[in-house]
């Protein structure tokens, strides 16, 4: 059975910039007290933020702005040298409260419908598994969604972005702060950013276990581990 979605118009978008590809898929939390608030501003023209599609905690799967048009989601934000991409991505809004209203694991079914939706996307635009991103991947020192409490894990096992698979994490065992840089560069974070900034990022990403913005062993460990899935084109 197909995945059911549901339209649910917001004014807040533009055009794409003229011979723009879509390649990024952006995933956030809503960081709102429910789903009602969320998408009422997500639909408010005087916000000035939108998504493409809202995934609601028991499955239910919004889209509130077409693909081929610009939803305003990213802000400013860099990814691999991109910049300013709301231009060329798809931004999806997974309904959680999110660290400032009593943040929760995501349930099984919302990942469910999400993971379908991915791919779906996926299989329309030449997304690669490195360019599924949170939003704090591509805006670190502004954002934190979806955070550690969302299972990236399990999206790549069903097709879904990237994980280190096999590679241990939880060995605090402090390590050179300076060999993480070039790693995280690798990926395709910014570098002109303080370095406990951006290891929180990766982290919350790929190394939920330990969110402290430090480079200790298994911190390390998974950082080379994606940087050489990133350099293989993944």
């Amino acid at each position: 059975m197909s995945l059911r979605i549901r339209d649910l118009p917001s004014p807040n978008h533009d055009p794409r910039p003229e011979g723009a590809q879509v390649d990024t898929l952006v995933l956030h939390y809503t960081g709102m007290r429910t789903a009602k608030e969320a998408i009422a501003r997500l639909r408010d023209p005087d916000s000035r933020v939108s998504a493409h599609y809202v995934v609601e905690e028991d499955g239910r799967v919004w889209r509130l702005v077409p693909e081929a048009r610009r939803a305003w989601h990213a802000g400013v934000s860099h990814w691999r040298g991109r910049e300013a991409l709301n231009g060329r991505s798809i931004g999806i809004e997974v309904v959680n409260p999110g660290h400032e209203w009593g943040y929760r694991p995501f349930p099984a079914l919302q990942m469910a419908a999400l993971c379908d939706l991915c791919l779906e996307i996926l299989a329309r635009h030449p997304i690669a598994p490195r360019d599924v991103v949170a939003h704090s991947d591509i805006a670190p020192d502004r954002k934190q969604d979806p955070g550690e409490l969302f299972d990236w894990e399990g999206l790549a096992a069903n097709g879904v972005g990237l994980w280190p698979a096999g590679v241990p994490g939880g060995d605090a065992a402090p390590a050179e702060e300076g060999a993480a840089l070039p790693l995280l560069g690798a990926i395709g974070y910014r570098t002109d950013l303080p370095v406990p900034v951006l290891l929180t990022a990766f982290q919350r990403h790929w190394r939920p276990e330990r969110v402290d913005g430090r480079a200790d062993a298994g911190t390390l460990a998974r950082l080379a581990a994606v940087a050489a899935l990133c350099a293989g084109g993944r």
